[in-house]
């Protein structure tokens, strides 16, 4: 393709979230705001901290499932570490054929695209996976618990989770009788993203209802799901403020 020809087709299938480099001068332009934009490279590194520490010299032989790959820009950073066994999984084609397209002029057409709902798919129609991404989206999932069984039937070693969290709320609840109680194991905030779900705004999930856990509660979703240890990671050294502040984590479930 001509230079003229790339950026015809960016602006086609525009607006994008992520910022591609092309080559050239040529480059997409995120939609996000300018003082947001360090989210991306916070989760690139503590994500690429915990694959590389785990797998080592094994990245060649793992396969990688990126589940809400969205345009494809951590699939293509697993792909630098050395994976050759990537799919991208996004339920929204506008954003696989981004991805795709990002793909071939960035250099890496062995990464697979497939378009389908983490929430209600059969986990045997995506098969095991030694690694699993799953950044941005459990909070934007009205099934979360649904979402985390599927991961861990997917997941063969290790799921590497992004999420906003809220703050952690404990105490006891009444269960039955006054004097039968049990305490909370974390809690979920329910939020409305209808505004931007009817809006088409491609970073919401398939629904206006959407699930944000605490802390503990996605800790004990997790190990209900089917993985053995949890970690939240500790972020860099000059981190985006909101994993700085830990209102975003990222964590590693261990099968």
């Amino acid at each position: 393709m001509t230079q003229q020809e790339i950026e015809q087709r960016i602006e086609a299938l525009g607006p994008w979230f992520y910022p591609f480099d092309f080559g050239g001068g040529v480059h997409t332009t995120s939609n996000v705001p300018p003082h947001v934009t360090d989210i991306f490279e916070t989760r690139r590194l503590m994500v690429d901290a915990v694959v590389t520490a785990h797998f080592a010299e094994r990245l060649k032989q793992i396969r990688c499932l990126d589940i809400g790959c969205h345009e494809g820009f951590y699939s293509f950073a697993m792909a630098q570490l050395g994976v050759e066994r990537i799919t991208g999984f996004d339920v929204r084609e506008a954003n696989l054929n981004k991805a795709r397209f990002a793909a071939e002029r960035l250099g890496h057409p062995a990464i697979t695209f497939q378009q389908g709902n983490i929430e209600d798919l059969d986990p045997a129609s995506l098969g095991s996976h030694e690694l699993v991404l799953f950044l941005g989206v459990l909070y934007h999932l009205e099934n979360p618990m649904r979402a985390l069984r599927n991961l861990a039937a997917i997941t063969s070693e290790l799921c590497v989770i992004e999420t906003q969290v809220i703050d952690e709320v404990e105490g006891e609840v009444e269960w039955g009788a006054r004097e039968w109680t049990r305490p909370y194991q974390g809690v979920l905030a329910l939020i409305d993203e209808g505004d931007e779900f009817y809006a088409d705004n491609t970073e919401t999930g398939h629904s206006p209802v959407a699930t944000c856990p605490s802390p503990k509660g996605l800790t004990f979703m997790l190990k209900q799901a089917g993985f053995q240890r949890v970690e939240f990671l500790d972020p860099p050294q000059g981190a985006y403020e909101q994993h700085a502040r830990r209102k975003r984590v990222v964590c590693a479930a261990y099968k």
